[in-house]
């Protein structure tokens, strides 16, 4: 029983590492550089909900607040990462100056925050705290398997988009080789916009699905969300937007599994530990390709 208990709690928390993870396996996959600023909207997103509901709004607009907020963070992010620098700098740097940028934006973003709400956890009032389904003596967090329900859903709409529309196909031809697309008539500068809010929007459903699930958000939420769900994108395979799903879920397992056999200070440890492992009998991870710019999708 308590196995079976253990592996409900490794389900329910590894939804909101499979979002964050497949918001940046999106960002990676199609425009191939690192946005270091998705853990950031996954803050935003939480902190904007928070301040919305202490203001007194309903849970419905602050849900739109916080996922508005993290998809126009993004759109900003894109402004001056990708369509500002890769036209004055060209492709000799287009993957060091997106990436070293984003990780300004994510300083940035994150002291914006300490600015605004302080450094102090903030606790959500919560209508739906006793939302758990019990059964058998089992604990089931509706809330956190919405998590894991909302990563698989968005794959497939991803998954759907990229292999039945003529968006998709354009934003799979950017993938391979972005020159080729601009000699093809695809207008890139249109559709990476979409690329950025939409990691934006997945990693701040994940922000608001954790705040509800935990109640408690701070500025700092985001940063070892971030680090695992890197570790996810990476262990799953670099631009699989299904192998960043199996990341999060098979990283959120060895976290309850590591608090429940050690403590809450080995997770780092066992989580990288694994990933090193993995990396070393296979490069690409579980579910990549040899060939990380090719065929990524």
């Amino acid at each position: 029983m308590i196995l079976l208990q253990q592996l409900i709690n490794g389900l329910a928390v590894s939804g909101v590492y499979a979002l964050v993870a497949v918001g940046f396996t999106l960002s990676i996959g199609v425009l191939n550089f690192l946005n270091f600023t998705i853990q950031a909207m996954f803050m935003i997103a939480g902190m904007v909900i928070w301040a919305l509901l202490h203001a007194g709004e309903p849970l419905a607009l602050a849900i739109a607040g916080g996922i508005i907020a993290a998809a126009l963070a993004q759109l900003m992010v894109e402004r001056f990462t990708y369509r500002y620098l890769k036209p004055r700098f060209g492709d000799a740097t287009e993957h060091a100056l997106p990436l070293v940028s984003s990780l300004g934006f994510l300083i940035i973003f994150q002291n914006l925050a300490l600015i605004l709400w302080g450094s102090d956890p903030q606790t959500l009032a919560a209508p739906w705290s006793g939302a758990n389904l019990r059964a058998g003596g089992l604990i089931i967090s509706l809330p956190q398997m919405a998590s894991l329900l909302a990563a698989i859903l968005f794959v497939l709409a991803i998954k759907a988009l990229l292999a039945s529309t003529a968006v998709g196909r354009a934003l799979r031809c950017i993938a391979e080789n972005p020159a080729a697309a601009v000699l093809m008539g695809i207008d890139v500068e249109k559709l990476v916009p979409i690329v950025f809010a939409a990691a934006g929007v997945i990693a701040g459903v994940g922000g608001i699905l954790f705040a509800i699930s935990y109640r408690q958000v701070s500025p700092a939420i985001g940063d070892d969300i971030g680090t695992k769900a890197i570790a996810a994108m990476v262990i799953g395979g670099i631009g699989n937007v299904w192998g960043a799903s199996a990341g999060g879920i098979l990283v959120g397992m060895v976290e309850v599994f590591s608090i429940n056999f050690f403590n809450a200070e080995a997770v780092s440890a066992v989580v990288w530990g694994l990933l090193l492992l993995i990396l070393c009998l296979k490069p690409t991870g579980l579910f990549g390709r040899i060939s990380v710019g090719k065929g990524k999708f």
